[in-house]
């Protein structure tokens, strides 16, 4: 890292706050929990609306928060991350911590009040997950991946609960779950694969394989980038969703699999780059046509 990497950024501390948040990823948080509620409820609240909104916008962003609050030293030997605002001494410890807790509080109580006690409970226990399990692992074993998928797919629980009164419900959620369970294991490896040398640079252990940016790790890829195919197609079999929908989901996933398999093959950064920004894509148009019920 140059002697210049660090130099003081041109942002207030109003600002500040607002990266420690990171907005777009907590909104992205919020629509997950967003749309599986208007799939699964039969009678929609705007009351419970404003709760998962408000409530998951703020115990997302707490999260991004606390995570930073614990990745100081890290994040300042890395590019993509040495200008958020605890390394940049734009907040201090102290300043960062005082609000994350803050609008943690107010985001459970705000999801306890409008969405549902069960809503809340699944949000601390995200938080939990994110920031006491999968933040410390992160430097030990690749595994954290897969504990840091089931705060990342519970979203749509959180969602899934506020707007649930029956079993079936209940089940309709959990696929979803799945659906996007599986989905970050491509969508975050590959970040890893092309962010490889700056994590490594911080000691993270991110891909799966023991070798890095290997066959291993590209196989891995490509393998649970297929398991969405069958996943996806679980709401058709298990009758909660039409055949239009289904097959949004299924083109979806066949384009996503061929680009795991082109990245497979190619195994440069500019392809898993190509996969990420697919991964993008995936989520929100398979989640807006289940929505549908068609």
């Amino acid at each position: 890292m140059s002697a210049t990497s660090l130099l003081p950024v041109p942002y207030s501390k109003t600002v500040g706050y607002g990266r420690l948040l990171k907005a777009k990823l907590s909104l992205l948080v919020v629509f997950s929990a967003l749309v599986t509620y208007l799939t699964v409820a039969t009678n929609v609240s705007w009351y419970s609306i404003i709760g998962l909104v408000i409530g998951g916008f703020l115990i997302t962003g707490a999260s991004n928060g606390l995570n930073q609050i614990i990745e100081i030293k890290t994040d300042a030997l890395m590019e993509r991350t040495q200008n958020r605002p605890l390394p940049q001494h734009v907040l201090s410890h102290v300043q960062a911590l005082v609000f994350t807790c803050c609008i943690l509080i107010a985001g459970l109580w705000v999801l306890w009040n409008f969405s549902g006690m069960r809503s809340a409970l699944l949000g601390l226990l995200s938080v939990v997950l994110y920031v006491c399990v999968y933040t410390p692992l992160k430097r030990i074993t690749p595994f954290s991946v897969l504990i840091g998928a089931f705060p990342g797919a519970l979203p749509t629980l959180i969602g899934g609960v506020a707007a649930s009164s029956s079993i079936e419900q209940y089940r309709f959620s959990m696929v979803l779950f799945f659906i996007q369970f599986f989905w970050q294991f491509p969508h975050f490896w590959a970040l890893a694969w092309f962010n490889h040398d700056d994590y490594a640079r911080a000691g993270f252990h991110l891909l799966p394989s023991k070798g890095g940016k290997d066959a291993a790790t590209r196989f891995q890829i490509l393998f649970y980038t297929s398991i969405l195919l069958p996943v996806s197609v679980l709401p058709f079999a298990l009758g909660f969703t039409g055949v239009l929908s289904t097959l949004v989901a299924v083109i979806c996933g066949i384009a996503l699999v061929i680009q795991a398999y082109i990245f497979y093959r190619l195994k440069s950064d500019a392809q898993a780059k190509k996969l990420f920004f697919v991964t993008l894509i995936y989520l929100p148009l398979v989640q807006l046509a289940f929505i549908t019920h068609v």
